[in-house]
Formats: structure tokens, C-alpha cells, sequence
């Protein structure tokens, strides 16, 4: 199972909310609220979170059994 866990720890430590990423970065409600019922995502919103938030794959998702 994927888990987005990494993802809100790298919000909290860039300081950027999902309200910043909404409206500033143009990521759709509908992609956030995806990620916090656990539901996927597309390799390119990883990828535009990755070039947004300046980290790795791993600081957006992470696999557990």
C-alpha cells in the first residue's frame, strides 16, 4: 500500500499548506483529497509535488505492506 505520510511530514517542514498548494501552485481540491483518503495519484502530480516542495519521491510517498 502507498502511503502519503512523508508528504504532509514535507509540508509541515517547507511550511507550505495545502491551501498554498491549491491556490499559488494550482494543484485541484480534488488531487488533496484524494492523498488524504490514501486514494492514488499520477506519477506526473508526484512529480510536480517533487519540482513544488524541492525534495525526493520518497518525501511524497512510501511503500507499507
Amino acid at each position: 500500500m502507498i502511503s502519503y505520510a512523508p508528504f504532509w511530514k514535507t509540508l509541515k517542514d517547507k511550511n507550505i499548506t495545502t491551501y498554498m498548494l491549491i491556490n499559488k501552485y494550482g494543484i485541484s481540491s480534488a488531487t488533496i483529497d484524494r492523498m488524504k483518503k490514501g486514494n492514488g495519484i499520477s506519477t506526473m502530480k508526484i512529480d510536480d509535488f517533487c519540482k513544488i516542495l524541492e525534495c525526493n519521491v520518497e518525501d511524497i510517498i512510501e511503500y507499507k505492506e
